[in-house]
């Protein structure tokens, strides 16, 4: 199904990616860029950074000639078509991004996303040649009712319906528990990682893909969380936002990957 995406034969490789949300100008988005290529990357850590839509045509411009991919924050299941404000994988494409994150909790609280339409995104992106970045999480409530693990069990399940394990394995999945997305809370890297370990198990092809932790991960916590064995790298938000605090979590994401 669809092209390979990047960094196809590196899947074990620590993955760090920026998630910007509604940040940045396009003069910010190219001046994030060019501290971060200014500054000396890990050679051993995956980047890549999700601007919102309206910078992505300059962030690709500026990224030209590094290793860092470009992601887009969501996107429309269709190629085409009658959906105003959309945007379609095709399109995103065009523009140089090779990853798309899919089903984050904003968007499911805000947007109205269900895990059926999540799935039909992440089908949709593989047949394209994206790779989507899948986020599934739990609230406070199912968190503290002992649910966790059944939903996000859930979540995953559903988002790969239909889709066969070798192109279940090219994907990524986030687990981002959404009590701790912007909180400045942190799970345990334990319970974070024993979570993933679900997510690991739930399906064929998620043995050989890279599942991220999301929600309050930063420079200071981030080697605790990466030394766990079912996490291979971030999704992280307000970490992202600066050069500084986003070359931080590189860092200790290499110094996991020395380890391993």
């Amino acid at each position: 199904m669809g092209r390979a995406g990047p960094f196809a034969m590196l899947s074990k490789r620590p993955l760090i990616a920026g998630n910007w949300k509604m940040h940045k100008t396009v003069a910010e988005a190219r001046a994030f860029v060019h501290d971060l290529r200014a500054a000396a990357l890990p050679r051993d850590v995956d980047v890549v950074v999700a601007p919102p839509f309206t910078a992505l045509a300059a962030v690709h411009e500026a990224l030209h000639g590094s290793h860092i991919g470009l992601a887009a924050q969501t996107m429309h299941e269709g190629t085409n078509g009658p959906f105003t404000g959309e945007i379609s994988p095709v399109m995103l494409y065009e523009l140089g991004v090779r990853f798309v994150i899919i089903g984050h909790s904003e968007r499911r609280l805000y947007c109205g996303e269900t895990d059926a339409s999540v799935n039909r995104k992440v089908r949709s992106a593989l047949a394209h040649g994206l790779t989507p970045i899948v986020a599934v999480g739990e609230t406070r409530e199912e968190h503290a009712a002992g649910r966790a693990r059944a939903r996000i069990t859930q979540q995953v399940r559903d988002a790969f319906t239909d889709v066969v394990a070798p192109d279940v394995a090219r994907c990524v999945v986030a687990y981002e528990p959404i009590w701790a997305i912007g909180t400045g809370l942190s799970d345990t890297p334990e319970n974070a990682d024993a979570a993933l370990g679900e997510i690991r198990g739930a399906i064929e092809g998620l043995q050989h893909a890279r599942l991220l932790y999301g929600g309050s991960m930063k420079g200071d916590n981030a080697a605790a969380l990466m030394a766990q064995p079912n996490i291979d790298g971030g999704l992280i938000g307000g970490a992202s936002l600066t050069a500084s605090a986003f070359l931080a979590v590189l860092h200790a994401a290499s110094l996991t990957a020395e380890a391993r």
